[in-house]
């Protein structure tokens, strides 16, 4: 087997699917790429036994089909340090070395056997539907972020999926905050829902083209299947139920304050400076159209305090919030302006954009801390 590649491109192609490849592996196969060559098309695919995905590109020349596995930590490495050119692979089935053969150098390693390789789950009795590239990225990046960590609570470590006839919801949730994010543009065959884990979201968010390439997202009891023309991952989902968000979210929040997004997330960066570090805990006090906001660390005498204008309608308030927490939600909002309805300190707050998007709503929230402590 031998097949001509350019070493950018292979290296291009790697990268997108290295990021499956666990650091701590308890078989070294996992350790490896496969590269499988057919005709002029060569896949290669990484797993960890949970998450699998595979990309495919054209070579240059080729001679004979076949499958190896070959180490990925010094093939990578090999490539980042080799400038653009042509590298031959010459392998050998009697031993499984690996020539690689440039206009510098020639290098030789070890490959193990493909049938050593874990098999790719195979899509049985699952349910597709069809979605642009650019808007499964959108909807990981609006909810990734507030995925929990706690493996305890599994189901919360991952991303819900929750599916209707004329629109799809990903919700996410760490107890502390939570992200419901709606898009009314896509059509799935039935309604009913699936936790997709971290890992594989962020390797589709890393690699997915931002643009309007249709994806195919097919799905069973155990397994989700994600593919386009030349890339396609599949990974066990999340065995456990998900919480019945819907419970958590106020359905009655009376008073409205509207505040200028980056003004607001300026504040709260530099106010919580001053913050304890433990609870990272921001009052803001609300009197009319101004609204304050507050932080001490008592053991270090620190203090600060910020003033901006606002619109609101309500009674006077002072709610506390995790300003860390806030920050990473405000941060994914898009907009000049937010909107933050209230309804007492004790209560959930909601954020959303002022401005909407077509086809698009997003509700975020996030639990108060008792002022004070």
């Amino acid at each position: 087997m031998r097949f001509i590649v350019t070493s950018t491109a292979l290296l291009k192609n790697l990268q997108q699917i290295s990021g499956v490849i666990s650091a701590n592996t308890v078989l070294s196969v996992l350790e490896d790429f496969l590269f499988d060559l057919q005709g002029n098309t060569l896949t290669l695919t990484a797993t960890d036994l949970e998450t699998m995905m595979r990309v495919q590109m054209d070579v240059n020349e080729a001679q004979g089909d076949g499958r190896i596995c070959i180490p990925s930590k010094i093939l990578m490495d090999y490539l980042k340090n080799l400038p653009d050119q042509p590298i031959t692979f010459t392998i050998s089935e009697q031993d499984l070395s690996i020539e690689m053969s440039s206009e510098v150098g020639k290098y030789r390693i070890g490959g193990e056997k493909a049938d050593d390789f874990p098999k790719e789950p195979a899509p049985v009795d699952t349910t597709s539907f069809i979605m642009p590239s650019i808007a499964l990225i959108e909807s990981i990046n609006k909810s990734l972020f507030a995925v929990s960590t706690d493996t305890l609570r599994p189901a919360m470590t991952g991303v819900f999926f929750e599916l209707a006839q004329n629109s799809i919801t990903f919700v996410s949730t760490d107890a502390h905050r939570l992200v419901q994010f709606r898009r009314s543009d896509i059509n799935c065959p039935v309604q009913e829902g699936f936790v997709v884990p971290k890992k594989p979201l962020q390797q589709l968010r890393a690699t997915l083209p931002a643009d309007d390439t249709q994806l195919q997202l097919s799905y069973n009891n155990s397994h989700l299947f994600v593919t386009s023309t030349r890339l396609s991952l599949s990974c066990r989902l999340i065995d456990a139920r998900f919480p019945d968000y819907k419970a958590v979210i106020p359905t009655d929040n009376p008073y409205r304050l509207t505040v200028s997004r980056v003004d607001f997330l300026s504040a709260l960066r530099r106010v919580n400076i001053f913050a304890n570090k433990t609870t990272n805990q921001v009052v803001l006090d609300i009197n009319g159209n101004t609204l304050q906001l507050s932080a001490q660390d008592i053991d270090f005498s620190y203090e600060g305090k910020e003033t901006l204008s606002c619109q609101y309608s309500g009674e006077d308030m002072k709610i506390a919030f995790n300003a860390r927490l806030m920050i990473e939600l405000v941060n994914n909002i898009e907009g000049a302006e937010i909107n933050v309805e209230l309804s007492t300190p004790t209560r959930a707050g909601i954020f959303r954009p002022v401005e909407t998007t077509e086809n698009e709503d997003v509700l975020m929230l996030l639990m108060p801390l008792m002022v004070g402590v």
